[in-house]
C-alpha cells in the first residue's frame, strides 16, 4: 500500500529543521545572509499556518573561521572550539536580524551530550523548548562546540537534530543539505545516480525517483533484493558520500539521523536547502527529497531517552540465554545471565547490554560495576551472601530497559 505522504506531512504541527553549514554558506566559505533571510521567511510562512518550528543550526565554526581569517576548516578540537567561541555570537546575531525582518523572536539554545544524558537535564531542556514554543519564539539550537569534547559531543548536528526531534515530540524532522536527497550513488561521481524517494523500515527495496541528470518517471523499486540487513547496508553505502567543503557530517550522518528519528516514530525528509520554498513544498506533500517512514510502533518517551539520548557509562556482557529472555521475552536482567562487566559505572547509570560483542539493549543498572563483578553468574538468592546486602533482585529491570532495533 502506498505510504500516505500527503496526509502525513499536511498534519505536521511541530517540526525540527536542521540547517548544515553547506546550506548556510550558500556554497561560499562564509555565512550567506541572503540564505538566512530566505529561510527565516520560510519559517515565518509556516508559523502563519500555525506550525511550530525549531531550528538546529550549524555555522558557528564557519562564522568564526571567517572572522579569524582561517584559510581552511579547523581540524584540531582546540581550533574548532576557538572558532566556535568567536563565531557563535555572530551566527546568532545573523539569525536575530533575519527573524527581526519577519517580526519573530529567536532564542539561542546551546546543548551538549551531557544535557541529554542526564534525565533531569533532559527534562529541563524539554520544558524550556516547550515554553519558548508556547511564547511564539523560534528556538535556534546548536551544539555547544566551545566546551564540547570527544567524550560529550554529539558528533554532528544531524544526530543532535534527531535527538531534539524526539525531545520535543516533533511531528517531522527535515534535514536540509546541498543535495536533493539520498541517491543510489554519489551524484558527484555517478551521473546516472537515482534519487531515492522513500525509505521504509523492513523493506528489501526502496522507491526511486528522478535521476541525477533530471530524468523523471514513475517511482519504482531499486532492485536491491535480499535480506533486510543486506538492503539496509546497501542504502547505507549509498549514503556514504563525502561532506561538502563547509560541512562536517555528509550524507552518511544524515542517513543515520533519519534512521534514529524514524525509530522514535518521527518521519524524516532529507531535502535540498538551496531550493526556494523547500519547507512549504515538503509540507504540501510534494515528492521532493527522500522521505524516511517512521517506525509504526515507536518506543515510549522514557525508553526513547534510554535508547537514543542517554550515553552508556559501561557495558554488561550477558550470555545468549539472557539476551533471548531480555530481547525476545521482555524479561528483566538477573545476575545469573551476566558474564562480565566493562568500564566503571555507578548504580543508576545507563549501561549497554551486550551479547556476542553486539549491543542489543540499554538500561538503568541497579548495581555498580564492582558489585556486579562479585555477583555475576549468581542466583538472586545468593546476592545478599555475596555483598552483605541486596538493593534489588534485578540488575536491570525491564521497565528501565530499551531493546534496540538494528
Amino acid at each position: 500500500m502506498e505510504y500516505p505522504r500527503l496526509e502525513t506531512l499536511r498534519r505536521v504541527r511541530r517540526m525540527v529543521v536542521k540547517l548544515g553549514s553547506s546550506v548556510l554558506s550558500g556554497s561560499k566559505q562564509r555565512l550567506d545572509f541572503s540564505t538566512l533571510r530566505r529561510l527565516s521567511g520560510d519559517v515565518a510562512a509556516l508559523k502563519a499556518q500555525q506550525r511550530q518550528v525549531i531550528l538546529v543550526s550549524s555555522g558557528a565554526i564557519l562564522a568564526g573561521r571567517e572572522q579569524l581569517a582561517l584559510g581552511i576548516r579547523p581540524m584540531t578540537t582546540q581550533l574548532k572550539q576557538a572558532a566556535a567561541a568567536v563565531g557563535q555570537s555572530r551566527l546568532m546575531r545573523a539569525w536575530d536580524e533575519a527573524f527581526a525582518r519577519e517580526k519573530i523572536t529567536a532564542a539561542q539554545v546551546l546543548l551538549t551530550r551531557e544535557d541529554l544524558r542526564q534525565r533531569r537535564r533532559y527534562l529541563n531542556a524539554r520544558n524550556t523548548l516547550f515554553t519558548l514554543l508556547r511564547l511564539g519564539v523560534v528556538p535556534v539550537i546548536n551544539e555547544n562546540d566551545t566546551v564540547s569534547t570527544d567524550e560529550i559531543k554529539f558528533g554532528d548536528n544531524d544526530t543532535l537534530s534527531a535527538l531534539v526531534a524526539g525531545l520535543c515530540d516533533a511531528d517531522l524532522l527535515v534535514l536540509l543539505t546541498d543535495r536533493d536527497g539520498l541517491y543510489s550513488a554519489d551524484p558527484r561521481d555517478d551521473p546516472g545516480a537515482r534519487l531515492i524517494a522513500c525509505v521504509s523500515e523492513g523493506e528489501a527495496a526502496v522507491r526511486a525517483g528522478r535521476s541525477a541528470t533530471g530524468a523523471t518517471g514513475s517511482p519504482a523499486p531499486l532492485q536491491w533484493s535480499g535480506t533486510k540487513e543486506a538492503a539496509e547496508r546497501r542504502v547505507e553505502l549509498c549514503a556514504g558520500g563525502r561532506p561538502g567543503p563547509a560541512g562536517s557530517g555528509g550524507m552518511a550522518s544524515k542517513f543515520k539521523a533519519a534512521q534514529l528519528a524514524a525509530g522514535t516514530g518521527i518521519p524524516t525528509v532529507i531535502a535540498n536547502g538551496f531550493n526556494a520554498g523547500i519547507l512549504q513544498r515538503v509540507l504540501a506533500g510534494e515528492e521532493v527529497g527522500t522521505l524516511f517512514i517512521a517506525r509504526a510502533s515507536p518506543l515510549d518517551k522514557r525508553r526513547q531517552w534510554l535508547a537514543f539520548a542517554a550515553h552508556p557509562r559501561g557495558q554488561i556482557h550477558v550470555d545468549e540465554g539472557a539476551r533471548e529472555a531480555l530481547a525476545g521475552k521482555s524479561k528483566s536482567l538477573l545476575p545469573s545471565g551476566i558474564k562480565s562487566v566493562s568500564k566503571s559505572f555507578e548504580a543508576g547509570d545507563v549501561v549497554s547490554l551486550v551479547s556476542g560483542g553486539v549491543e542489543f539493549a540499554r538500561g538503568l543498572s541497579n548495581y555498580n560495576s564492582k558489585e556486579l563483578d562479585k555477583i555475576k553468574g549468581l542466583k538472586t538468592s545468593q546476592i545478599e551472601a555475596a555483598l552483605g546486602y541486596k538493593p534489588a533482585d534485578e540488575v536491570v529491570h525491564r521497565d528501565n530497559m530499551a531493546v534496540l532495533r538494528r
